[in-house]
């Protein structure tokens, strides 16, 4: 029978950047508004998409981004994966409008599925993250109206971003444990996230559909973390071969993610004793 679980509850990990776990969400805003850019950042037409950048921590936390564009065969730690004029109904739309943000998240979150071939269970265990950009506020006065979703090479909780290869297409179809989450801790609170190639104790090994129902209602903090338990219990047991003994641990996300279209919970596998 499988020992106690080692239990991991991530309504708190926050979402800087989206899509894998290292950011706790299948996708997500930087904070709006925080900022607003700066002179000389006001650009009014839409960025290209294919364009690389060599972004830091620092560029990702804004909302806003003037950094200039780098050759894809050179180091870069992001590429612009979807871009383009916003919806006509955001016309009138304030810039941090929460009707805005979910629009992005919905797009950028199935652009990146698509463009790395991920089926969502992957996407939700990958080390890659996707971050969006709007105009500065200057801008979105003057009438620019457009969204930048930027594939990332990382996110909060790893050290630094990996350089991205060239191309970037199908990255997950087959994904190597380079561009995978595990964790080096003794329990999975107290390690840190690190790439399937180095040194780790657990693994992210699957994900479970906490309800089948898209449109369900929240059913609350307390169901989702015991169905997540129970479901990845099986997950868990089932990944590693049915063994007689086992310790598994998982990952839950609260209302604000659920709110942004999250189903899913993630289920992790100790894999070095």
């Amino acid at each position: 029978m499988p020992r106690r679980p080692l239990r991991v509850t991530v309504a708190t990990l926050g979402v800087a950047l989206c899509a894998g776990l290292a950011t706790a969400l299948v996708g997500c805003t930087t904070d709006a508004g925080a900022d607003g850019g700066e002179a000389g950042d006001d650009q009014l037409t839409a960025p290209a998409s294919g364009a690389c950048y060599d972004l830091s921590p620092d560029d990702v936390a804004r909302d806003t981004n003037a950094s200039g564009t780098v050759e894809c065969a050179a180091r870069h730690t992001a590429e612009t994966i979807a871009a383009g004029d916003l919806p006509e109904r955001f016309a009138d739309a304030d810039r941090d409008a929460d009707a805005l943000a979910a629009w992005v998240h919905e797009k950028c979150t199935t652009r990146f599925e698509k463009h790395l071939r991920a089926d969502e269970s992957t996407a939700m265990r990958t080390l890659l993250s996707w971050v969006w950009f709007q105009p500065t506020d200057a801008a979105w006065e003057a009438g620019a109206r457009w969204f930048r979703c930027d594939l990332v090479g990382g996110g909060p909780g790893l050290d630094g971003y990996r350089s991205l290869p060239e191309s970037t297409v199908g990255l997950l179809r087959e994904p190597s444990d380079a561009w995978m989450l595990c964790s080096d801790g003794e329990t999975l609170e107290s390690g840190g996230l690190v790439d399937c190639t180095e040194d780790h104790r657990w693994r992210a090994v699957t994900t479970i559909k906490v309800v089948p129902y898209p449109d369900a209602e929240y059913p609350g903090d307390e169901e989702v973390e015991a169905t997540t338990q129970d479901y990845c219990e099986d997950s868990v047991n089932a990944w590693l071969g049915y063994p007689t003994e086992f310790d598994f641990a998982y990952t839950w996300f609260g209302q604000d993610a659920w709110q942004q279209g999250n189903r899913r919970s993630v289920c992790w596998a100790r894999t070095q004793a």
